[in-house]
């Protein structure tokens, strides 16, 4: 019987311990020292400003929970000494993407040459979760049963409703920005495994990527390992909320192989009412509402997650992490960090009237909650 172990993957803005404005630079010596206190759990991204750590594979939610909380702590422990602290949000609130400076390496070097201006812009985190099936060819067959759920993600993660000092009017604006780079978004609607194949096999003989792992989607078959890959959802301040969502896409991701024909007939129409509704989920977060297809009427956001974690419920319960699905009720109920951002800008505006307080309030809460 598969056990569907998943990883967690959490992408942090670096940024100066006082301030907590965004690093331009990672000072030298810094990943040295992040790799060899956490190893190859810690990596580096486009630019300077950001880090990604990653969990062991797992198969205890509860496991993954205590990781994380070791991983944010251990590399902001190492950033404290160089005087630096770490941010997870999708967005910094008030980051300037002309000040950030790109990671040296091959493959940044090369993505930077191609992408140009858009890859300057990339000042922005997210939140990737990997789930092991257990057959690797059923992997775009679920990609595709997914997608019509990939707003439910977006709604329950958004971090990021500042850009450049701004209040955007969206509670999650990274992947508004994020969908300037090419082969983003919402995938394909690929029937078999050798559609996919033959797409990518098309691209890489063309010489327009390098391989697979250059396809930037909402959620993606792993190139590397024998898992399917969600990479819609903001980066989570809390942690928490990262578990939940993770515990979410795990357990649908087995209610789906266990229910071949749910979302069987998933096609052009599914994928362009989804593409709505995550336009949708970036813009109103949890207080929205989704179209429903099925129905032919609005669903309220609140509505469609709770549908959703009804629906998996009882998967959630064979792998043991049924009490961390439960907490995207909260988030669905409480809200996300966005929600929080905005109130504590809104309370800092109201008590000082100034804006550049405010923005400053938002980014120490997010510094404090990122470590708890």
């Amino acid at each position: 019987m598969s056990h569907y172990r998943f990883g967690i993957e959490e992408e942090f803005f670096v940024v100066d311990a006082q301030t907590k404005s965004s690093a331009r630079r990672m000072p030298p010596g810094m990943f040295d020292e992040l790799k060899d206190c956490l190893g190859e759990q810690v990596s580096v991204e486009l630019l300077q400003s950001q880090l990604e750590i990653a969990t062991q594979p797992a198969t205890a939610t509860g496991s993954a929970l205590d990781e994380l909380r070791h991983l944010r702590r251990a590399a902001a422990k190492v950033a404290a000494e160089h005087g630096l602290g770490l941010i997870a949000a999708g967005t910094h609130p008030t980051a300037a993407w002309e000040a950030a400076r790109q990671t040296q390496s091959n493959r940044y070097d090369g993505l930077m040459n191609d992408l140009k201006m858009i890859g300057e812009r990339n000042m922005l985190c997210g939140l990737h979760v990997h789930v092991e099936l257990p057959d690797p060819d059923q992997r775009v067959d679920v990609m595709r049963r997914m997608v019509p759920y990939i707003p439910h993600f977006v709604a329950l993660s958004t971090s990021s409703p500042f850009w450049q000092s701004r209040q955007t009017g969206l509670m999650g604006y990274r992947l508004a920005a994020y969908d300037e780079l090419p082969r983003t978004g919402l995938p394909h609607m690929f029937e078999t495994n050798a559609d996919y194949e033959r797409y990518v096999e098309a691209l890489v003989q063309a010489r327009a990527i390098v391989d697979s792992s250059y396809l930037w989607w909402t959620i993606r078959p792993s190139r590397k390992l024998p898992t399917l890959e969600l990479r819609a959802p903001d980066s989570c301040t809390r942690l928490e909320d990262s578990v939940a969502i993770a515990a979410l896409y795990r357990a649908l991701a087995r209610f789906l192989v266990r229910n071949p024909h749910h979302n069987k007939e998933a096609g052009a129409v599914d994928r362009a009412i989804a593409d709505e509704n995550k336009w949708r989920a970036q813009r109103y977060g949890v207080h929205g509402s989704f179209v429903d297809l099925t129905q032919r009427r609005a669903l309220s956001v609140r509505d469609a997650v709770e549908g959703l974690v009804n629906l998996v419920a009882e998967d959630a319960e064979a792998l043991g992490c049924l009490d961390a699905l439960m907490h995207a009720r909260t988030i669905a109920e409480a809200g996300t960090s966005a929600d929080v951002q905005l109130a504590v800008f809104e309370e800092a505006k109201h008590r000082t009237g100034n804006k550049g307080e405010a923005l400053k309030a938002v980014q120490t809460w997010l510094a404090s909650a990122t470590v708890q």
